[in-house]
């Protein structure tokens, strides 16, 4: 059972060590393209595609770390410090995936089919 855990504890380290990897690689080519975007100085549109970009990177590595936590606070250390510990993270990630989505966005989350309607009647205005 020791060798169990301990390959245990090994998986969650990696996937918590891909969460990271993901928010630093999602930064890393956001701001790529933010400093290779045509219009740099002056575009509006580059900069909140550069906001975009960061925030769903936050948003997939924090799903990483937060798995991680999960395999090894249920399988490996399930004391009740450490469930709560997971919980207060769940909440955290949980409030910083609202206000991620808000920020980047632009509107509530459950406006998304209002808004995307108003996105696709854009596209189709003549030039």
């Amino acid at each position: 059972m020791s060798l169990f855990l301990h390959w245990i504890e090994y998986v969650a380290l990696t996937v918590e060590a891909v969460g990271v990897a993901v928010m630093v690689a999602g930064f890393v080519i956001a701001t790529y393209r933010f400093a290779r975007h045509p219009h740099f100085y002056d575009s509006r549109h580059a900069y909140l595609a550069y906001r975009h970009g960061i925030g769903r990177s936050i948003l997939v590595g924090l799903d990483f770390l937060i798995a991680g936590d999960l395999v090894k606070t249920v399988i490996v250390v399930n004391t009740g410090e450490q469930v709560a510990t997971l919980a207060a993270v769940v909440l955290i990630r949980a409030f910083l995936g609202f206000t991620l989505h808000v920020e980047v966005e632009g509107h509530w989350p459950w406006q998304t089919r209002q808004y995307s309607r108003r996105r696709d009647d854009d596209h189709h205005l003549p030039s």
